[in-house]
């Protein structure tokens, strides 16, 4: 049985007869050592026809057609006038390879002619992309090629969800970061709220809110707090066993009141549901990090990957992630480089003697230091959010 393989590139629909099928077999190793060489490979393909788009604005409608799974009227002309005539009633004694099989339940649909969309037809296609330019010199060179990628990506309107693209789940991953860390921090305010009434003095002595719900948790009821506890509050508060003591002695002297047994209960459970927000923040965390550093490792590197993951696909490091075949930080590095040598020429004393002009003179400027200094701060901050904006669009 004969076999084509429909092929859509820039410049226009192509039709592609494999005649090498019976000496490699439907063996797709076969068909991918075979790619290697264009030589070998064009033994095995030949393109038997072709129908060129008629303007950058067709070749852009038929592109966008084709990736919907939407036979498009030239599309079916072009088939049904290439492909060998089926007689009625008659079996066909060819079939259509296909990159999408989405695509050729269309065709099979509106014309009957038989569509296969596999493994061993990918890696035809594979082939064929990769060779195409030298397949299709002798035959036809259109000045559409290589135009439709900008206008394509920007065609985001047209864009469908896709279980399977990574960066899909590395929009939701920082969408749900973001709202783990708003429930954290409002949850957290609650807890300290709620427990001040018992241990209010708490609140000061543990400023981290994860280390707080964890003291809180394990602490419950102040007044059953003792010397023998020390170690675990030193262990949960990072081996600083000064401050477990300090927490063990103003519990003593505690101004808060006594709190009932379900109320207690229920600080025990909202402490837990606080330390179990932390940890799944964690994880996603974690699960962002390495992703990014899957998919886009140069502007994780550039910029890190939480920031990465709010602008991945609109920087040179994103781009150059997209198109790279494998996954290296190479770019990130030297453009992190580039970073870094533009915020050195933003010396201090340069900023100084700016700011001097701007308070007229260095004795005005010598009893104003501190805010001066936070005025270099400022100013340094500003140039590298310019420069990391510069980047990142």
């Amino acid at each position: 049985m004969a076999l084509y393989l429909l092929f859509e590139a820039t410049s226009g629909y192509s039709l592609i007869q494999d005649y090498g099928i019976d000496d490699i077999g439907r063996n797709t190793e076969a068909v991918r050592n075979s790619v290697v060489d264009v030589n070998r490979f064009a033994e095995v393909v030949q393109i038997v026809a072709f129908s060129p788009f008629d303007s950058a604005l067709d070749a852009l409608n038929q592109y966008n057609a084709v990736s919907e799974g939407i036979m498009t009227e030239e599309l079916r002309n072009f088939l049904e006038l290439k492909l060998p005539k089926v007689k009625k009633g008659e079996k066909p004694q060819f079939s259509l390879g296909v990159a999408d099989p989405k695509i050729g339940s269309q065709i099979f649909k509106e014309t009957k002619i038989p569509c296969q969309s596999d493994e061993f037809i990918l890696e035809l296609l594979r082939g064929i992309r990769f060779h195409y330019e030298t397949l299709i010199s002798d035959f036809y060179k259109s000045p559409l090629a290589g135009f439709l990628g900008h206008p394509d990506s920007r065609a985001t309107e047209k864009e469908k969800f896709n279980v399977d693209q990574v960066d899909d789940m590395v929009f939701e991953a920082i969408s749900t970061l973001d709202t783990l860390d708003k429930d954290f921090n409002s949850s957290s305010m609650e807890l300290r709220l709620w427990y001040a009434r018992h241990f209010p003095e708490l609140f000061d002595i543990v400023n981290d809110n994860y280390i707080y719900a964890e003291v809180v948790n394990y602490v419950e009821n102040k007044s059953e707090l003792s010397e023998h506890k020390i170690p675990r509050l030193t262990e949960i508060l990072g081996d600083d066993e000064d401050k477990a003591k300090e927490i063990v002695e103003t519990a003593k002297a505690s101004m808060g009141q006594d709190l009932s047994p379900i109320d207690l209960i229920h600080v025990k459970q909202f402490s837990q549901k606080v330390m179990d927000l932390a940890q799944h923040k964690k994880h996603v965390h974690e699960y962002l990090v390495y992703q990014m550093n899957e998919i886009a490792p140069d502007l994780a590197f550039v910029i890190g990957e939480i920031v990465g993951a709010r602008h991945a696909g609109c920087s040179i490091a994103s781009r150059n992630d997209c198109f790279l075949g494998t996954g290296i930080t190479v770019y990130g590095e030297k453009l992190r480089r580039q970073v870094e040598e533009r915020l050195g020429c933003y010396d201090v004393d340069m900023m100084k003697a700016e700011i001097d002009i701007k308070h007229g003179g260095s004795a005005k400027r010598s009893s104003n230091e501190t805010e001066i200094k936070g005025e270099i701060l400022s100013l340094k901050y500003k140039q590298a959010d310019l420069l990391i904006n510069a980047k990142v669009k």
